[in-house]
């Protein structure tokens, strides 16, 4: 399958997931990022770098320093070791021996396979040898990972390890990845921000949020109708804005000039002195503690607990049962947002979503 007037930006350190079905041309898109297709038109740039206008020796570089590839049935040298498999990217970038071994270690320990260096991967399963090529490509330091359709041959298990150590390593390395994919589930849950492909087009790019609730087209919106919400959607896409209050004994009229102008059903956030949130009260219910004579804040408010920002729903639903409001914290650990258990629950039974969203 061919390429048409296909155009998109990757930010550095984003996970942009390519998804469609066979024949869309997925694989055949990623394989011209790196020339291993020859495109026949169009532009394709590594920050300043052209790669469409490469020589064989500037592309060879290209592959080397900026770009890795994990391949879907692994790739793996037979007749090496995990620990050559995994140095191989740096010999072929000439690094010092001690250098590759060190970095090697350091990858198969990322990807959960340390101390199985001197093992030949026919010891080893289809989820431990697909960890080696992702150790690989993670030795190798370079800028942009490509990913086709790593995981497409794996137990759903085991799938769904690699997604989530995808996921860690990521959060830890800030590496850029572009991962292809035939799967939805997996595409709105690993992306950023995901584009869909059919015969050769872009029929959408946006996060899960947004191909979900806002489909491009009919086919996006028939493609979508059968996705699991809970498992997909995250704490970031119910999320509302939210007000700190750092005194856990402050009183309703503190807390009211805190709020501002904020909607009624806004909350604030009372925090204890160690910076925990403690518990979410509404602007409407200050506002009703006020009329009520209730002095301070420590008398009116539901339970709150913080969650990571990426949790997906179907994890924050006892906690939305039990009455509980859910604080979400970014990766750089701040308090960003709140959700209560109507917008959880909400959301869950396919309820519009605020319009208030928090940039992370």
């Amino acid at each position: 399958m061919g390429v048409v007037d296909v155009s998109f930006d990757v930010e550095p350190g984003e996970i942009f997931v390519v998804m469609g079905l066979s024949g869309s041309g997925k694989s055949t898109l990623i394989r011209c990022i790196n020339r291993l297709y020859e495109p026949t038109s169009g532009t394709i740039l590594f920050n300043d770098t052209n790669v469409t206008t490469a020589d064989s020796d500037e592309l060879r570089a290209i592959r080397r320093s900026k770009v890795s590839m994990v391949f879907q049935h692994f790739a793996l040298f037979p007749h090496k070791s995990v620990q050559e498999n995994v140095e191989y990217g740096l010999r072929v970038q000439d690094q010092p021996e001690d250098e590759r071994r060190d970095r090697a270690e350091q990858a198969l320990e990322m990807v959960g396979l340390g101390g199985w260096g001197g093992y030949k991967p026919e010891s080893l399963s289809g989820g431990m040898r697909q960890r080696v090529g992702l150790a690989r490509a993670l030795a190798a330091g370079t800028d942009i990972l490509l990913m086709d359709e790593a995981f497409s041959a794996l137990d759903p298990l085991i799938k769904r390890d690699m997604q989530d150590e995808l996921l860690n390593i990521h959060d830890k390395l800030g590496v850029t990845i572009i991962f292809i994919t035939h799967d939805l589930n997996e595409a709105l849950k690993l992306g950023e921000r995901t584009a869909i492909m059919r015969d050769g087009r872009v029929e959408q790019i946006g996060s899960a949020t947004q191909i979900i609730n806002t489909p491009g087209s009919e086919y996006i919106h028939d493609f979508t109708r059968d996705v699991d919400r809970g498992r997909v959607l995250t704490l970031w896409s119910v999320m509302r804005p939210i007000n700190l209050i750092d005194n856990p004994d402050c009183t309703i009229d503190e807390a009211l000039a805190v709020t501002g102008n904020a909607d009624d059903d806004d909350q604030c956030c009372v925090i204890t002195r160690d910076g925990e949130p403690e518990r979410c009260i509404s602007r409407q219910a200050l506002i009703d503690a006020a009329e009520a004579g209730i002095s301070t804040c420590a008398e009116i408010g539901m339970p709150t607990q913080a969650a990571p920002i990426n949790t997906v729903l179907m994890d924050a639903f006892s906690a939305a049962a039990e009455g509980q409001c859910l604080t979400a914290v970014n990766r750089r650990g701040q308090l960003v947002g709140h959700a209560d258990p109507t917008d959880i629950i909400g959301a869950l039974m396919q309820d519009e979503f605020s319009s208030a969203r928090v940039p992370v």
